[in-house]
């Protein structure tokens, strides 16, 4: 272990306040795979477009895309507004393709960063064929649904659906009730509901009908990605996002949103057999304080250990590659508020 620190501020500087751990196993680094049309026979009445989960912060909007995938794709936390980037999840099926996107929680915003993360809801939503508004089961219909679907109602075009997210959590008649409040929402915003349907992403109920749903929801036309495909995100973005989810758990409540991850470089180590490839990544985790970066680093670097082990086995799994992961802790102070930073660091 690495243990590096200097007394440079500036995010621009090539190390500030840093420490460094390593983590010993992606090919090289794949540029997004564009939309194709497979120049094959469709099957007749077969279905293909983009549908978006939105709702307010931590209403299981991300462990709801990757249940419909069937793989992990998005990260999922109990922090709200820990989505950051839009990642489509791709759903292949005999009738049809349904693409999902993942969208940040829509919220009342403190930052520049916050405004953006709005701003790039708002568009999804007018590009997309069908949007689902999840509302948590547990949770009553509160002020933040209200001002969301206000919001979503002005988009006149697309399809809206509503999703009574996890059922598991509560008994049979407050799920009763709690769709009765969302059709109730939707009738008080103007806004017609093509269908209502209770689903538990956890224990998998429903889930199939919510795929069926969404898919005859879509357009006709042929598939939009190859067969096989999960995700078009660049294998850069899926590594970076698994290492902040590793970063996120057990932290307190104000150091979510003040982690942002950047893998700097990544690719498979050059003389290795090709029956043992190893894939090096090297990733920066930039916080807002040196008091964060103590929290993520930990009692003589245990957390980041624990974060790195975390983070690598998930990338493993996604992958299927062994992977080194080399993890370096800087402070980029209050990049949340600076538009030099966040453009930096990829919002």
């Amino acid at each position: 272990m690495n243990d590096q620190h200097d007394d440079e501020d500036d995010f621009d500087d090539e190390l500030d306040d840093e420490f460094d751990e390593d983590f010993g196993a992606l090919p090289p680094p794949a540029a997004p795979v564009a939309p194709v049309f497979g120049s094959g026979e469709v099957p007749e009445g077969y279905r293909s477009g983009f549908a978006c989960f939105v709702g307010r912060p931590n209403v299981g909007k991300s462990t709801l895309t990757n249940a419909l995938v069937g793989q992990k794709i998005v990260i999922t936390s109990d922090k709200p507004q820990t989505t950051r980037t839009v990642v489509r999840g791709i759903v292949h099926r005999p009738d049809g393709q349904l693409v999902l996107v993942d969208t940040p929680g829509l919220h009342r915003p403190r930052t520049l960063l916050g405004e953006r993360l709005n701003d790039l809801v708002k568009t999804t939503w007018a590009e997309v064929d069908v949007v689902a508004v999840c509302f948590p089961s547990d949770e009553k219909i509160g002020p933040g649904d209200t001002f969301l679907v206000n919001e979503l109602a002005k988009v006149r075009r697309t399809t809206k659906i509503a999703v009574a997210t996890k059922t598991d959590l509560v008994t049979p008649d407050r799920i009763g009730e709690h769709l009765l409040d969302i059709a109730e929402l939707g009738r008080t915003t103007g806004t017609e509901w093509a269908e209502i349907v209770p689903v538990s992403s956890v224990g998998g109920d429903q889930i199939g009908l919510l795929g069926d749903l969404l898919v005859g929801l879509m357009p006709e036309g042929p598939p939009l990605y190859p067969d096989g495909d999960l995700t078009d995100a660049p294998e850069e973005i899926l590594a970076a996002e698994l290492i902040r989810e590793a970063a996120l758990d057990g932290v307190r409540d104000e150091l979510p949103h003040s982690i942002a991850v950047v893998v700097e470089e990544m690719g498979l180590r050059e003389g290795r057999p090709d029956d043992k490839p190893l894939l090096d990544i090297h990733a920066n985790l930039y916080v807002e304080r040196d008091s964060q970066k103590g929290i993520v680093i930990g009692k003589k670097g245990a957390r980041l250990r624990q974060v790195g082990t975390a983070a690598r086995q998930q990338i493993e799994a996604l992958l299927g590659t062994p992977v080194y992961l080399d993890l370096h802790v800087k402070i980029a102070k209050d990049w949340q508020r600076d538009p030099r930073q966040l453009r930096k660091l990829g919002f």
